[in-house]
């Protein structure tokens, strides 16, 4: 479930993680690198090979959401403020799709949650990446999600990467692996940025329509730079 809608950083939110990041950037060479792009882009495989190939950190931004909603956080308490007593599963978690319906047609409360959610994730990501820069355990971090341009990551990294691949091919990968309708490939298209501004926002971008080892390729140019 993809919470980011377009609800912008918050003054403090964005100044405070601009400041730590710029007290740090050029100390030790390590890259912290946004990696989005639309629905079927081939995401995914990029980041494998990276893992693999790379001395790495990757955060995927949907995950470390799950993980700041967890009993016990102070997201936790305050999506269940939020959103009643009702909202959790029988194990006491909050049950995302229980959620998800609640504020599907509800644009304000959508915005609450995102309030809520996104300051706590960039929180969470921002402590991991002053922990590894200061262990020195990876020379480069990266998050991913489609939407980080939308959610205000541009001022937070020091590269964005634009992964695309042709609109047809997109459709065919997600026909064939998850079983979507073209009606639906469709609505989500719709919902995301458009390929201009994806590469207008972005400071690189894989072509990732063809064989994997040439996007493979690409990713070693580029990182070639940094490690």
């Amino acid at each position: 479930m993809r919470l980011c809608g377009v609800t912008p950083l918050s003054e403090g939110v964005l100044t405070a993680g601009i400041d730590m990041l710029e007290s740090k950037k050029g100390m030790d060479g390590m890259r912290f690198i946004g990696i989005t792009g639309g629905i079927g882009a081939g995401k995914s495989e990029v980041l494998n090979y990276i893992r693999e190939h790379y001395k790495c950190v990757i955060y995927l931004a949907d995950e470390v959401a799950h993980l700041v909603e967890q009993p016990g956080t102070e997201a936790f308490g305050q999506l269940v403020e939020l959103l009643g007593q009702d909202v959790l599963g029988a194990g006491g978690e909050i049950d995302r799709v229980v959620m998800a319906d609640r504020i599907f047609a509800n644009p304000a409360l959508l915005e609450q949650v995102n309030g809520i959610i996104h300051p706590a994730v960039r929180e969470f990501l921002l402590e991991r990446l002053a922990q590894v820069r200061e262990s020195g355990e990876a020379e480069l971090f990266f998050v991913e999600a489609a939407l980080l341009i939308e959610c205000g990551y541009l001022a937070l990294v020091d590269e964005m990467w634009y992964i695309y691949a042709d609109e047809q091919v997109r459709r065919e990968r997600l026909k064939a692996s998850r079983g979507y309708s073209e009606e639906k490939i469709s609505q989500i298209m719709a919902k995301q940025l458009t390929e201009q501004r994806f590469r207008e926002s972005c400071d690189f971008v894989i072509d990732n329509s063809g064989n994997l080892a040439e996007s493979y390729r690409q990713i070693d140019e580029r990182l070639g730079r940094h490690t």
